[in-house]
């Protein structure tokens, strides 16, 4: 987890909790303050006024994201037009591959899903709206980044050695920005297993009238939902998604 210092240390600190409870679900106050680094006291202070705003909960002496956050990140989702715009698109998308079909924008450092289509298959992949993702590894994050100046690329990823999810994740960045080339050429980019062993995805982005990347949307299934010999059709129809949406969003 990257920490971002502002100007405003106490809203640092809360946000710092919040993401370290939303990656352990759960912790005691011990693993908080001392996993965090943080000032025992102060921390307490803290806890306890989160609680009352119902930013966190507490049960049996350990500490959980609060309902407050369930509710402010639903209204958060309702006001991204995008998100109901897509819609018929992605079902349409999701009724052509009978695969899982996702949006996802760039919230800050990560890509995070803001609306979901589901197939019908008996088997499925589990992900949720608000799900965040990694930038290296995930459709969604190559799509999003690879028509970003580099300059910004470095500064979503400054580390040279990326963190490795499964035996095909890319884990340095030399090699992430030459897969970047080839995907701005091609148009789509494509996830093998690299985020979760077993799962493939197929993704490409959505522009504004600038020309701006602001979205992607993925078609996401098990190998034999999207076997190697689909996916240069499947990629067609989702460039076409993306198309269409492009075109409504201008």
């Amino acid at each position: 987890m990257q920490i971002i210092q502002t100007l405003v240390p106490a809203l640092d600190k809360i946000v710092r909790i919040c993401d370290y409870l939303d990656s352990h679900r759960g912790a005691t106050f011990s693993q908080i303050f001392q996993d965090l680094n943080l000032p025992k006291s102060s921390t307490s202070t803290l806890l306890n006024a989160l609680i009352m705003h119902g930013i966190l909960r507490q049960e049996k002496n350990k500490y959980y994201l609060g309902l407050k956050l369930h509710e402010w990140g639903d209204k958060s989702l309702e006001q991204f037009d995008i998100a109901k715009i897509a819609k018929p698109i992605m079902s349409k998308l999701r009724d052509e591959t009978n695969l899982t079909c996702h949006l996802g924008v760039l919230d800050g450092l990560y890509p995070v899903y803001i609306a979901k289509v589901e197939n019908d298959q008996a088997i499925g992949i589990r992900t949720w709206i608000g799900k965040k993702l990694p930038l290296h590894s995930s459709g969604v994050g190559k799509a999003l980044i690879a028509w970003l100046p580099e300059e910004k690329i470095d500064q979503l990823i400054p580390e040279e050695k990326l963190t490795k999810f499964t035996d095909t994740t890319i884990t340095s960045k030399k090699q992430l920005k030459k897969e970047l080339a080839e995907i701005r050429v091609k148009g789509w980019a494509y996830d093998n297993q690299e985020d979760v062993q077993g799962v493939h995805c197929i993704a490409a982005p959505i522009f504004d009238k600038n020309g701006e990347p602001i979205a992607a949307i993925s078609i996401s299934g098990v190998l034999f939902q999207l076997p190697v010999d689909k996916i240069e059709n499947y990629s067609i129809l989702v460039r076409k998604a993306c198309q269409a949406l492009s075109n409504k969003l201008q």
